[in-house]
């Protein structure tokens, strides 16, 4: 199946939108294909500004209808307690928020954008999906990470190459409490190597330390940095680690 062919079977939707580079060419591919779609963000404590602010802005350029629904996630203790399926627990109140806010606004069929590269087996909120019926038209049309960026950067999305970025709960170590303090400091300190020209990195939560690991051609740049990154981290951290394993390339 095409995705031509799938908005043709299912011409009315809801979509749960990320501002990622997925949802972003799904909503694109919608209105593409003439469906009546509405885009539905949910902002809550795992999300850093700047996935709100990409989110508008695709949705302006591609004028579609786009709605933000709040949701404290931290009040449900299967979340904040951070188990081993925090990313089920949240990935369902997320979607169960959206098909509410969806179902009042006359939409009863809600879908979202994991493609045919996520690997199912390993993502815990894909037993979300199933649960409640949340369809992927990326994956069932076999569309894979690779394939949605090159047919993005045709459409002249600027989420084309816009990096695969985890929520801030990720940075927690699974066991401990995720509280607000804890993921203002992972945003604030991620937004500053941002700010110095990093990308693909992330910025790990150990023991009360910051452990950051990078791609293997920026760690001669953090090393000749190492004092001003030490000095601004540590208004956020005890100490600051360097991972010497490099993170993939994405």
């Amino acid at each position: 199946m095409e995705l031509k062919e799938f908005f043709a079977q299912n011409p009315k939707a809801a979509i749960a939108f990320s501002g990622g580079a997925d949802s972003a060419y799904l909503l694109y591919a919608a209105i593409k294909y003439g469906a009546d779609v509405k885009a539905y963000y949910v902002k809550g404590p795992f999300q850093p500004h700047f996935e709100l602010e990409d989110a508008r802005r695709l949705a302006s350029e591609l004028g579609a209808d786009m709605e933000i629904i709040p949701l404290n996630v931290l009040e449900n203790d299967d979340i904040s307690s951070n188990p081993p399926e925090r990313c089920y627990h949240c990935k369902k109140a997320i979607l169960s928020a959206i098909m509410s806010k969806a179902a009042r606004d006359g939409f009863g069929l809600l879908l979202d954008g994991s493609n045919a590269s996520d690997d199912v087996a390993d993502r815990p909120g894909m037993r979300a999906l199933r649960e409640l019926s949340v369809r992927s038209p990326l994956r069932e049309c076999g569309l894979t990470k690779a394939e949605i960026r090159c047919l993005s950067k045709e459409a002249g999305l600027f989420t084309h190459n816009k990096p695969a970025y985890a929520c801030l709960a990720t940075r927690i170590p699974t066991g401990e409490a995720i509280t607000p303090e804890k993921l203002e400091a992972t945003e604030r300190a991620e937004e500053y190597l941002f700010s110095l020209g990093f990308k693909n990195f992330r910025i790990r939560l150990f023991n009360g330390c910051a452990r950051i690991q990078l791609r293997a051609a920026d760690m001669p740049k953090a090393v000749a940095q190492a004092d001003e990154i030490n000095h601004e981290l540590k208004k956020y951290y005890a100490s600051v680690m360097l991972d010497m394993e490099a993170r993939d390339e994405q």
